[in-house]
């Protein structure tokens, strides 16, 4: 999760402050690139690639643009924007082969260029101001002259790859003056640094910080103009966004339909951010084209319109244009449309951060759930991480405390659902709603002797069943409680991929989920879950609403954690809460 602005004025005394963050969205596309096909021109596709830990690490790839050399790509980059970090990209383009417009070692490497996203080493920042722009400034133009260029670029990454190698060191970025930027187009390098021919990548940045919401748009056509002899036309449509300076900025890119005047396009989603720049009177273009697998596609016709436009026609079933075709239209005098355009459906989600919903007089319910799984160690081992010390409070308590007593202040009735997974229990055993956090600690203390630890450690079906909580809530049309869920666990999840899947569809609910890692296991999957490495997705490719997950091994958190947060019985003395967790809560 990233935790914004709050997250460096929550932090105890002692803590070095977390950089703020802002959520950027890249769209791409590129010029001239080689064609490497014989019969047909390339496929293209861009990997964007990220340096973490002298690694580079593939974040995502954009669709397939079918036999094209001047491709503008629809898939949209969202990444995290950290003022002060030097955030090193890097974007590769491909002739595609694999199957499905899946990347595979058979790709043709088009060419690549790296750049850092952000203002770095420009001197101070205006206190409290964030980043309007966002920079992204290759490292060809920064010191020395096309021999550091071929020391930098050394052939490109697998596609397919996780992290590769690091690339050679790149020039310290503090001696450079970098100028913020919202749109950069830099050369695309070959191997050893030499130039694509006149290759380019135009990369487009946009805050969407103050972002608070999605539409969800399904469009359909009818009747329209057949622009194939043997067939029917193959269309698809593209929806533009017009600019201040009247650029038009590409939003999404249907599927094609093919051979079918009526079409029927898949809904899609998209941010009022990228649609609109939240303005709802902002300019919309619609274009509708006939596909075709050489690249030459045939115009049909486009219409304008704009979000105001689309709703309030919606909601007087009126939502249609004429898909007009200008040419036609000043050469046939009895010309009226190349076919209609109808808004078959549209869903607007408001997205609110935790603090609308506490300002709105939400009340806040929190819900704890304990790891049982054997993995623990026996309770009655000193080793365990459930063993119960009469002088010293486990791992598990301390995290407890830490946490809960921040978060019981905002539960008015002060009672927590305890709830704990991967444990073999007795018949009709409950724990109930303890009150408080001193309630979850003697209902976690009763309930050792009488479980056995088992597994394995699956948190999806925990999810869930908040999940359904808020979504209830959600239903009733109040919404005047906030579910946050509190996981402790001493390992890596074995349902990974459900997991991922509960949190996708919890993103829509007013619920939040800080899981801390207790003990000394690697939690580097763990990360996948927190957002800050970019959006979580879901198996099937969905992305979080919102970013609602905060990960935290309690190992690290230690220092700033109380020592002494449980008294010699477990009691929790007054003022012994130690992590900044609330601002997490967004």
């Amino acid at each position: 999760m990233s935790l914004g602005s709050q997250r460096g004025a929550a932090a105890a005394p002692g803590v070095v402050p977390a950089p703020c963050a802002s959520k950027v969205e890249l769209r791409l596309s590129c010029r001239h690139l080689l064609d490497r096909d014989p019969l047909t021109k390339s496929d293209p596709s861009v990997v964007l690639l990220q340096q973490r830990q002298s690694q580079w690490v593939q974040v995502d790839r954009t669709e397939v643009v079918r036999s094209s050399l001047h491709p503008v790509f629809s898939k949209v980059f969202t990444l995290d924007y950290y003022f002060e970090e030097v955030q090193k990209l890097r974007f590769e383009v491909y002739d595609t082969h694999g199957p499905g417009g899946l990347g595979c070692q058979d790709d043709d490497f088009l060419g690549g260029t790296e750049c850092t996203l952000g203002q770095v080493g420009t001197g101070p920042r205006r206190a409290g101001r964030g980043p309007r722009a966002v920079t992204a400034t290759d490292t060809d133009g920064a010191r020395g002259g096309a021999g550091d260029a071929e020391d930098r670029l050394r052939g490109p990454v697998s596609p397919g790859s996780g992290a590769v190698p690091c690339l050679p060191l790149l020039p310290d970025f503090s001696d450079f003056q970098i100028v913020a930027q919202k749109k950069m187009t830099r050369p695309l390098l070959l191997k050893f640094g030499r130039k694509a021919g006149k290759s380019t990548i135009t990369v487009t940045a946009e805050d969407i910080s103050g972002n608070n919401g999605y539409v969800e748009l399904s469009f359909r056509a009818r009747k329209l103009d057949d622009k194939d002899l043997f067939s029917k036309s193959d269309p698809f449509l593209e929806l533009f966004r017009v600019n201040e300076d009247l650029s038009e900025q590409l939003v999404y890119r249907t599927e094609v339909v093919k051979n079918n005047l009526s079409p029927v396009w898949e809904p899609f989603k998209v941010s009022l951010s990228s649609l609109c720049c939240c303005e709802e009177t902002r300019p919309l273009k619609g274009l509708v084209w006939d596909y075709d697998s050489r690249g030459k596609h045939d115009f049909i016709g486009e219409f304008a319109t704009t979000f105001l436009e689309m709703q309030v026609a919606f909601a007087e079933h009126q939502a249609q244009w004429e898909c007009v075709n200008a040419k036609y239209k000043q050469k046939k005098r009895n010309y009226k449309n190349s076919g209609v355009v109808v808004l078959a459906d549209l869903k607007l989600h408001r997205v609110y951060s935790f603090l609308d919903y506490i300002m709105g007089g939400c009340q806040i319910h929190c819900t704890v759930a304990i790891d049982f799984t054997a993995s623990n160690g026996d309770p009655r081992n000193s080793c365990s991480l459930h063993y119960i010390n009469p002088y010293q409070p486990n791992e598990y308590l301390q995290a407890l405390v830490s946490v809960g007593e921040i978060c019981q202040d905002y539960d008015s009735d002060k009672r927590f659902s305890a709830l704990g997974f991967g444990a073999r229990i007795p018949p009709k055993y409950e724990v109930g709603k303890p009150r408080g956090i001193q309630g979850v600690v003697q209902a976690y203390q009763n309930c050792l002797p009488r479980v056995q630890l088992y597994g394995p450690t699956n948190v999806a079906p925990i999810i869930s069943k908040v999940a359904r909580m808020a979504a209830a809530e959600e239903r009733t049309g109040e919404a005047s409680q906030y579910y946050i869920l509190l996981i402790l666990t001493d390992g890596v999840v074995t349902d990974m991929a459900d997991t991922r899947e509960a949190i996708v569809r919890a993103s829509h609910l007013p619920m939040s989920i800080i899981i801390v890692g207790v003990g000394n296991a690697d939690f580097t999957d763990m990360q996948i879950l927190d957002g800050d490495d970019g959006v979580l997705r879901s198996p099937r490719g969905e992305p979080a609403l919102r970013d609602i997950v905060q990960f935290v091994p309690f190992r690290e958190l230690k220092h700033v954690s109380a020592a002494g947060g449980l008294g010699e019985h477990g009691h929790v003395p007054p003022g012994s809460s130690g992590i900044p967790i609330t601002p997490v809560l967004q």
